[in-house]
């Protein structure tokens, strides 16, 4: 079982929102999506290093970028190399089908992608054009319904491994050389995915820009009020949030807390909250 240790990656955003031709969170000319505009990433390349055929025929790069997050991971988290590396792959997975999850919606809705990448800060989905306001709530929401899914058969596959080893007694171990049940293993695994998962569906769900819970506050408002009100009540929300992040990340990082280091852009969300992008 891994060490209970924390997970810490650094995001640093961009100030340029993604707000672009063809609707609200439109993607620009090249149709990226809004990760790629909206974060800066630490660890961020343009460089892939390996590239594979994905599910869905979707072409899924990766950035060499991932070898420096396992090692500031290593340096932060302190844990040995196996269980980091486990750690590790178990956080990218879960982003990875968090992506597929956008990628899936997108392509059901006949907006085709280009490529899915995985890098050192997280991982985008880059479609080849522009997806309506509709289309677009389809495609944001599907990314922590993933994550979600997978948190809850997760937790129930643990469930029921536990059910069945504290039913046949298994985990009552006498001895330092006695066998270790390999349910026990792999119930202690499938807890960790679903936390991660868990925590990855609820951190995405935050109402802040980048996020897939700031654009779908966004959205949501855009069928309640029109454009430029709906920019700027997200803006105001988002801007009282970035402001409290801070102090936040600080003292749930003191209490031993898993954590996403990302950083809200400040003065995004003031130039939403003005009224200022478009």
């Amino acid at each position: 079982m891994p060490a209970p240790v924390r997970i810490t990656i650094l995001f640093m955003p961009q100030f340029r929102y993604p707000f672009a031709l063809g609707g609200p969170y439109g993607y620009n000319s090249d149709h990226k999506t809004h990760d790629q505009y909206s974060l800066q990433i630490m660890f961020q390349d343009s460089t892939p290093v390996f590239e594979f055929r994905g599910p869905l025929g979707i072409p899924v790069q990766i950035g060499s970028s991932l070898a420096l997050l396992v090692a500031f991971y290593l340096f932060v988290a302190g844990a040995n190399l196996f269980s980091a590396l486990i750690i590790v792959m178990m956080l990218l997975a879960a982003i990875f089908l968090h992506e597929l999850g956008h990628a899936w919606a997108s392509e059901v809705q006949g907006v085709p992608v280009r490529r899915i990448v995985l890098y050192g800060g997280g991982g985008f989905c880059e479609n080849k054009r522009s997806a309506t306001a509709y289309e677009q709530e389809f495609i944001v929401v599907m990314g922590p319904i993933v994550n979600l899914a997978l948190w809850a058969l997760c937790s129930l596959g643990a469930y029921w491994l536990w059910e069945g080893i504290i039913a046949d007694g298994s985990f009552v171990q006498i001895g330092r050389n006695a066998p270790i049940d390999p349910r026990i293993t792999l119930a202690q695994h499938l807890e960790l995915f679903a936390m991660i998962n868990g925590f990855l569906a609820v951190f995405n769900l935050i109402p802040v820009q980048p996020l897939d819970g700031g654009k779908l506050l966004h959205l949501i408002l855009l069928r309640l009020t029109h454009a430029e009100a709906a920019m700027k009540i997200t803006g105001r929300i988002g801007l009282i949030l970035s402001v409290l992040w801070i102090p936040g990340l600080i003292f749930f990082y003191g209490m031993g807390w898993w954590i996403l280091f990302f950083i809200p852009s400040i003065p995004l969300h003031f130039a939403m909250a003005r009224g200022r992008l478009a």
